[in-house]
C-alpha cells in the first residue's frame, strides 16, 4: 500500500534550511531509507530550543528531545545540551539531497542553489544559531568555521548579490577557518531589518540590540525594533539593561 507523502510546510522547510547553516544537521542513519533532522542548544538557550521545537511539531515523534550530557558527564562540547531529533521522512530526504555532497552524502555542501531557497525566517534562524554582535555590538559576525573557503565565498557573494549587503571574509588566526563579517554598522542594520520581524524569543534579543552611547540614537534603534519587531519598548529596554550589565 502506498503511503501518502506529505510535503513540509513552508515555515518548517525554511527553519531547517537556515538551521543547517547553523546548529542543525540532517542525516540518513543506518538501516533507514529517509533522513532525520536534528539540532541541539545549550541549556542557556532553553527558550530558543523549545520555540524551535514547537515550530517543528509536524516532523516530531512522540518523544523527540532529551538532555545530552550532564554536570558530571558533559558531552563532547563540555556542557549540558538539549537535543532534538525528528522522524525519518521522505520530505527531509529531499532537503538532505539539496544540502549534501552527492558523492559521499556525509558532509553539508553550501551551494548557491541552497542559499537561494533561504527566506528571512531562514536567515533569522541562522543568525540566532551562529551569528553574533561584536565590537560593542556595532559589527556582526557569522561563524562559518565548518565550511571551506570556497563555500564561504559563495555565502559572501549571496549576501552581496541577493541581500545587497556588503560583508568581508575573515580568517581565524593560524587556522584554515573563515567567518563572514559585517563590519559596517549601516550594513549590519540592513541585515537586522530583514530578520527582526522573524525573531520571537525574548532571550535572543541580545543578538539584535545594537548598543549606542548616545541615548537619542539608542532610542531611535529601540523605536525601530518596536515598529518592525515583536517586542514592546519595555521588553527591549529590559533586554538592553541586562545586556549592558553582562558586558560590564
Amino acid at each position: 500500500m502506498n503511503r501518502k507523502i506529505t510535503p513540509l510546510s513552508k515555515d518548517v522547510q525554511e527553519i531547517i534550511l537556515g538551521s543547517l547553516l547553523g546548529d542543525g544537521s540532517i542525516a540518513i542513519n543506518p538501516k533507514y531509507k529517509n533522513a532525520r533532522f536534528s539540532f541541539r542548544h545549550s541549556i542557556k538557550q532553553k527558550e530558543y530550543f523549545f520555540w524551535k521545537m514547537n515550530k517543528l511539531k509536524e516532523i516530531c515523534e512522540e518523544s523527540c528531545y532529551w538532555l545530552q550530557g550532564s554536570d558530571k558527564k558533559p558531552d563532547g562540547w563540555g556542557t549540558t545540551k538539549y537535543r532534538f531529533q525528528s522522524r525519518a521522512l521522505f520530505s527531509l530526504t529531499k532537503l538532505y539531497n539539496l544540502t549534501h555532497k552527492k558523492v559521499t552524502g556525509t558532509k553539508v555542501k553550501v551551494t548557491r542553489k541552497w542559499l537561494n531557497h533561504l527566506s528571512p525566517l531562514s536567515l533569522a534562524i541562522w543568525w540566532q544559531d551562529d551569528g553574533s554582535l561584536v565590537s560593542d555590538s556595532r559589527q556582526g559576525v557569522i561563524c562559518t568555521d565548518g565550511f571551506s573557503l570556497k563555500e564561504v565565498k559563495i555565502i559572501h557573494q549571496y549576501f552581496k548579490k541577493v541581500l545587497n549587503i556588503k560583508t568581508k571574509i575573515g580568517q581565524i588566526s593560524n587556522q584554515d577557518k573563515y567567518r563572514i563579517w559585517i563590519r559596517s554598522s549601516e550594513e549590519l542594520k540592513k541585515f537586522l531589518r530583514i530578520i527582526i520581524p522573524h525573531i520571537f524569543v525574548k532571550s535572543m534579543l541580545y543578538k539584535i540590540l545594537l548598543v549606542y552611547k548616545d541615548s537619542q540614537i539608542q532610542q531611535r534603534w529601540i523605536s525601530e525594533l518596536v515598529r518592525i519587531g515583536n517586542f514592546s519598548k519595555e521588553e527591549l529596554e529590559k533586554a538592553l539593561f541586562d545586556k549592558k550589565s553582562k558586558s560590564k
